[in-house]
């Protein structure tokens, strides 16, 4: 079953700021190779870290297209649509958008909505993001993760964010010319059972092969575009070798640009797209055409055609590389996860009042003397008054005044199941500038080695899990080094 129509909401509607993120950590296919005997489809693939997952990599991406989008006058309070698409989401019941409105300070009056069924759901999102009324942000993240010893796909993780908002008619910048889908079933392509965290498939490459190329192939047929005026493709990519398979059933032909990530970052998931259409867009011209093929297991496909371009591609280089062995303990292998002793317990209630502090950095300012006080609680730590504070958010950066290392069991029982995947990790007094007062946070130190780490250093705030507590995530700013 196919279909076609037209997504592209108005006219003067574009893409007016783009963002993306890849983790710290990658692991490398000779540390495959040496693990296994044989290589995996991919030169790399991004890890990520014990305290990351689809929702603080959607966050670290949207924050990066919101500083785009300040540019050209558009702010988070102003979006009025916020989508996120994963197939990984932290939970499988549970608002999970409602988190990134409040981590990056949108309009508690924002559409949301999370697309988790499948690997096609960023099509979704960008879709509902370009007809959306007012500025929209899309965001797509992803994780996935697959059993030891399977090679093709289930490594790789990162995101692209997308902001959609009134633009120039002459920018040349992206704008949704149409989307076409298609839905037939083909079992065993691609899927994840219930209560478990590996992608599987049935493994009969023919058969998927086939499912997946003629499901993209029937959808991209179905657009509303001259095949001839093709001039880019951004295509779902669990490894550069389908990719290249999927190209060349599509009915294109050859075309100038083809957005490419599988090969530098693993397989993305519901984020390989949407990534790999940041790369292609980036070269593409005011009227050239780009397409982006999305498929999801079971199986549905669904293109988008762009016209425009003018958008960053993700940085591919650097990150650290880990160990075969590294890498098993930071997606959770090889660890129980269990916490011993009862820690020290903060009720959800009492948490959720601490949310602006931990997400947004907010401090208060005291209406008497001007000092800074963090968090904005009881007396001002300079005169002593108890009258209400001004709220203000501290800047991003800051720099270490003092730091300690919190070695393995040195950590309270909550902090057990990061420890127990990352090792040692850094806690560090941040010091802050504002307006000519200074204040100082207490934080953790994440994506780096915390005996590298030093007093007066420059580190940055970025959204990533605390613990679990209740059987609920808490999420919260930590610092990584800039």
């Amino acid at each position: 079953m196919s279909g076609s129509g037209d997504a592209s909401g108005s006219a003067d509607r574009g893409i007016a700021a783009t963002g993306s993120y890849l983790p710290h950590f990658r692991l490398d296919a000779e540390a495959v190779r040496e693990a296994w005997g044989s290589s995996p489809g991919v030169a790399s693939a991004r890890v990520p870290a014990a305290d990351e997952d689809a929702l603080t990599m959607a966050v670290a991406a949207a924050e990066d297209a919101l500083a785009d989008a300040a540019d050209v006058g558009i702010h988070a309070g102003d979006l009025a649509y916020l989508g996120i698409a994963t197939s990984t989401p932290p939970v499988e019941e549970g608002a999970i958008a409602s988190r990134a409105v409040r981590a990056l300070g949108l309009a508690e009056s924002a559409r949301t909505e999370a697309a988790t069924q499948d690997t096609a759901t960023g099509a979704d999102v960008l879709a509902a993001a370009a007809a959306a009324d007012g500025p929209a942000l899309a965001v797509a993240a992803d994780a996935p993760r697959t059993e030891p010893g399977t090679t093709d796909a289930g490594m790789g993780a990162g995101a692209a964010a997308f902001v959609f908002a009134a633009v120039d008619g002459d920018s040349g910048a992206p704008r949704l010319l149409d989307r076409a889908d298609h839905a037939d079933e083909y079992p065993g392509v691609r899927f994840r059972e219930p209560g478990s965290r590996d992608v599987e498939s049935i493994d009969i490459t023919t058969y998927e092969r086939g499912a997946i190329s003629d499901c993209l192939a029937s959808a991209a047929a179905g657009l509303a575009v001259d095949p001839d005026s093709v001039t880019g493709l951004a295509v779902h990519q669990p490894t550069p070798k389908l990719a290249g398979r999927i190209v060349r059933a599509l009915p294109f032909g050859s075309v100038e640009r083809r957005g490419q990530v599988a090969n530098e970052a693993g397989d993305l998931g519901a984020a390989g797209v949407p990534l790999a259409l940041l790369d292609a867009l980036e070269g593409a011209g005011p009227d050239d055409v780009t397409v982006g093929a999305f498929f999801g297991g079971g199986a549905r496909a669904v293109a988008l055609a762009f016209t425009g371009g003018g958008t960053t591609a993700p940085d591919l280089d650097g990150g650290e590389s880990l160990a075969y062995a590294h890498y098993l303990r930071q997606r959770g292998h090889v660890v129980s996860g269990d916490v011993a002793g009862g820690g020290a317990h903060v009720s959800l209630p009492t948490w959720r009042q601490s949310l602006d502090a931990r997400y947004r950095l907010a401090a208060g300012r005291c209406t008497e003397c001007g000092a800074l006080t963090f968090p904005a609680e009881g007396a001002c730590r300079r005169c002593g008054t108890r009258e209400a504070f001004e709220r203000v958010e501290l800047p991003r950066e800051g720099r270490i005044a003092a730091r300690t290392v919190i070695g393995q069991g040195g950590a309270p029982p909550e902090f057990g199941p990061q420890q127990e995947r990352g090792g040692a990790f850094g806690v560090a007094i941040v010091e802050f500038e504002l307006d000519g007062e200074t204040v100082f946070v207490p934080a953790q130190i994440t994506d780096a080695d915390p005996g590298d780490v030093e007093i007066g250093d420059r580190v940055r705030a970025t959204i990533r899990r605390i613990y679990a507590q209740e059987g609920v995530a808490r999420y919260g700013a930590k610092f990584v080094p800039v």
